[in-house]
């Protein structure tokens, strides 16, 4: 077994399944898909450590890959179909994607930073994954031409309540994401059902805020 094998195994034995996470689906698909592929090269040895891994390049404003258990409690609590068309925010590399494409049909992802929009594609291709579409577009404006989708995946957190995203999501549609609206931040699910949208609180977590998707500063007098 490689280096990054061993590492792959040993994330989801002592960070992903110690914190609850049972389907097989999602922990099938965090052994196969290659984190490294989507960590610049001179960061790859950080690619199966527990912390929100920074992979922008060349001075770009921080963008992550968040924290392998995180996502992967996310994804579970969203209760995913393989037929669902699920859509991820603010994809960076285009690692969530990458799981995520192991057992849905398809999956859109939307970046707002061009040039990691366009190393998600690359490093999607270079696996061979041909079921995710990255487009370029703010986090805040999801992806109008897919919608309505039935699930949304923020790959970080929200200070703001991202209703443009809840207009996205079909009837029975879910969005699972990090809500630091107030503290301490908690990751939740949102649930439309009869143009109602039920907030549910999951549990506490922390993300790096997607860009697009930052608390207005407020005025001071």
């Amino acid at each position: 077994m490689s280096g990054f094998s061993t590492a792959r195994q040993f994330m989801v034995d002592g960070q992903v399944r110690p914190s609850d996470v049972t389907d097989e689906r999602i922990l099938d698909a965090m052994l196969m898909v290659p984190r490294e592929a989507f960590v610049p090269d001179g960061k790859q040895a950080l690619a199966y450590l527990d912390l929100d891994l920074d992979v922008a390049e060349g001075g770009a404003a921080r963008r992550c890959l968040i924290k392998p258990a995180l996502l992967a409690k996310m994804l579970q609590a969203a209760e995913i179909k393989s037929t669902d068309r699920v859509l991820v925010v603010g994809c960076a590399t285009g690692y969530a994607a990458a799981v995520l494409a192991r057992f849905v049909g398809q999956v859109n992802a939307t970046e707002s930073d061009s040039s990691l929009a366009a190393r998600a594609t690359a490093a999607l291709a270079a696996l061979g994954i041909q079921n995710v579409s990255v487009t370029t577009a703010a986090a805040a404006d999801g992806d109008a031409a897919g919608a309505p989708f039935d699930v949304i995946v923020l790959n970080g957190a929200t200070e703001v309540v991202p209703t443009g995203l809840y207009g996205q999501l079909k009837d029975g549609g879910r969005l699972v994401g990090v809500f630091a609206l107030e503290q301490p931040p908690r990751a939740s699910l949102v649930a439309h059902s009869h143009d109602d949208f039920g907030h549910r609180e999951l549990f506490d977590a922390t993300a790096p805020v997607l860009p697009g998707l930052e608390r207005l500063p407020a005025f001071v007098f």
